[in-house]
């Protein structure tokens, strides 16, 4: 069923029919030629651009144009699809359009927001013109990806910040995590006083609780430098490890992201 995003202003005044207009109707008319009598889901935005995450509304189509879709409501569901713990991903810069993927499959699995982060081996480089074109494109697929899955809110994807930006954004948080891949080795008895190995990983995912604010770091295809490591753990960053594998930096958010959902909504 094809999900859109809505504001007040576009009900009519006794909240029973809505009328869709812009890149909407493209998509709803050209792309997935939807007719009178089919059914769609949508959620209200508020002002700031978010949306209510514990209701959905199930509309359907009554009249379809060339510049519009004019909707009535059928019924509306009082049950989210947001996550009830709210996490943050904060992605270094990889290469290519890898962020891209980052961004959808994030969205897709219930973060709550994105914060591109530079750090030493990122090999990207993004003078603020070109930062601003990326966000904004990269805020376009979040919105596609909040439509596509459902979702009761539309994530934001934040400007691109240095890595002590970011350790100051995350500053209150309930829990702030850092995929590192040595952490195993200093578990097993190395030099390092990271983490606790696979065991307390599990441990500290398993214990979010609902209402909690989560922070996700991830480094960039090089990896974080001991030093970005030592600074996370003095601003309250907790090294996990992820496995006996290497992942790649497009891969560990989203496996950090589908246990905490998993974990979250059983």
């Amino acid at each position: 069923m094809h999900h859109v995003f809505f504001r007040q202003e576009q009900l009519s005044a006794d909240g029973k029919e809505l009328l869709i207009r812009g890149e909407d109707v493209h998509h709803i008319v050209r792309v997935l030629r939807m007719k009178e009598g089919e059914e769609l889901s949508a959620s209200l935005l508020s002002e700031d651009g978010q949306a209510q995450p514990q209701r959905e509304y199930r509309f359907g189509i009554e009249e379809v144009s060339a510049d519009h879709v004019l909707c009535r409501l059928r019924f509306i569901k009082e049950e989210g699809r947001e996550l009830p713990a709210r996490i943050t991903l904060l992605q270094c810069l990889p290469k290519s359009d890898k962020m891209e993927q980052i961004v959808q499959k994030a969205v897709e699995l219930g973060a709550a927001e994105i914060c591109p982060v530079k750090a030493k081996r990122c090999v990207v480089r993004l003078d603020e013109r070109k930062a601003g074109a990326k966000v904004h494109r990269w805020q376009k697929i979040a919105e596609a990806a909040a439509a596509q899955s459902k979702r009761g809110n539309i994530p934001q994807v934040h400007e691109v910040v240095s890595l002590a930006e970011a350790l100051e954004r995350t500053k209150g948080f309930h829990l702030k995590l850092i995929p590192y891949e040595l952490a195993a080795f200093d578990a097993a008895g190395g030099e390092g006083e990271h983490c606790g190995g696979m065991e307390e990983t599990r441990a500290l995912l398993d214990g979010v609780k609902p209402g909690e604010t989560v922070a996700v770091m991830i480094g960039p295809e090089g990896g974080f430098e001991e030093e970005e490591i030592a600074l996370a753990k003095a601003a309250g960053y907790r090294a996990i490890t992820l496995g006996k594998r290497i992942l790649r930096t497009e891969t560990a958010g989203p496996a950090v992201l589908a246990y905490l959902m998993l974990r979250l909504e059983e």
